[in-house]
């Protein structure tokens, strides 16, 4: 889809960068999208191309052809959706675990986003289906959605600035003795690239995780997360020798505690997914500001682990 979008820099806008001018002339898209429009020079600043760092003094005619791609290549297909609110703005669903989230290689159809296209058709125009934060595919829970541009643009504001309060039902290996923090940096494994790893190198990342209930072997906790790095928990859990169980990729081998009973050791040998659920979503609404809060019970997979476990 292509944009065209004219304006006059205000004078009180010299010094600023050209990117930071631009997302504030026109909010309802993110700085990332501006600054790859004018990297791709769809931007004309007094009929000349900058660079994104340049500094505006003000009086500047502003001229954007700008794309944004659409996911033409991704089809709308009638899968039901547990929504659990809607408006003009945003769409809360809770995803069951092994849903996948976008269209991929060996995944093109049955996935989150083909399900919202054919319920919401609007949100094709908006980046990656409106789909601000994802799950893994084994993760189940709540999900946000924005159905906007404007919602869109607040949304993702608002993930970065670590204002959106996200909190998960985790089931580790390990008992635990009390709460606390991970901070560790996330970045690509170093040698597989599938994988996520804590290097020096990477992103900052912060889990905070409180315990909810001791089991025989085992730990229920409840995580919120400060950033929403990929697998963040999963490996965060494992980096501190706790795995979430029925991980396979950071977990190892199936882990087994003493005393447990035959039933036990059967279920957790047929529990084949991590038991990571994403619990509760509280956020100011995009456009109005309310403030909104949801919550999703664990599924019954999760809930009769802890069953057996207690």
């Amino acid at each position: 889809m292509q944009v065209q979008l004219t304006q006059t820099i205000p004078e009180h806008f010299a010094g600023k960068r050209l990117d930071q001018a631009l997302a504030k002339l026109f909010p309802d898209y993110s700085r990332v999208r501006i600054k790859s429009w004018i990297i791709n020079k769809e931007v004309q600043v007094n009929a000349a191309f900058w660079a994104p760092t340049d500094k505006v003094r003000g009086g500047e005619a502003i001229l954007i052809n700008g794309h944004v791609p659409e996911a033409v290549e991704w089809r709308p297909e009638p899968v039901a959706l547990n929504v659990v609110y809607a408006d003009a703005d945003v769409i809360i669903i809770n995803k069951p675990a092994g849903w996948v989230v976008h269209p991929a290689a060996g995944h093109c159809g049955g996935t989150v986003v083909n399900a919202i296209l054919h319920h919401y058709p609007e949100c094709i125009l908006l980046p990656r289906g409106g789909i601000v934060h994802r799950l893994d595919k084994d993760t189940s829970g709540l999900m946000m959605i924005a159905r906007s541009v404007p919602a869109h643009t607040a949304l993702v504001k608002a993930i970065a600035a670590r204002t959106v309060h996200r909190e998960y039902d985790a089931i580790i290996n390990g008992e635990m003795t009390g709460g606390g923090t991970v901070d560790a940096p996330l970045g690509r494994h170093p040698h597989n690239r599938l994988r996520m790893a804590v290097v020096d190198s990477g992103k900052t990342a912060m889990t905070h995780y409180r315990l909810a209930q001791r089991l025989c072997g085992y730990t229920h906790i409840i995580c919120q997360l400060e950033t929403g790095r990929t697998h963040q928990i999963r490996v965060h859990m494992a980096h501190i020798g706790y795995p979430i169980v029925g991980d396979p990729v950071y977990g190892g081998r199936l882990r087994l505690a003493k005393d447990l009973s035959e039933k036990a050791r059967l279920y957790l040998g047929h529990f084949k997914r991590q038991a990571l659920h994403a619990r509760k979503l509280m956020f100011a609404h995009p456009v109005t500001g309310e403030l909104l809060s949801f919550t999703a019970p664990m599924p019954e997979d999760m809930q009769a682990l802890l069953r057996i476990l207690s």
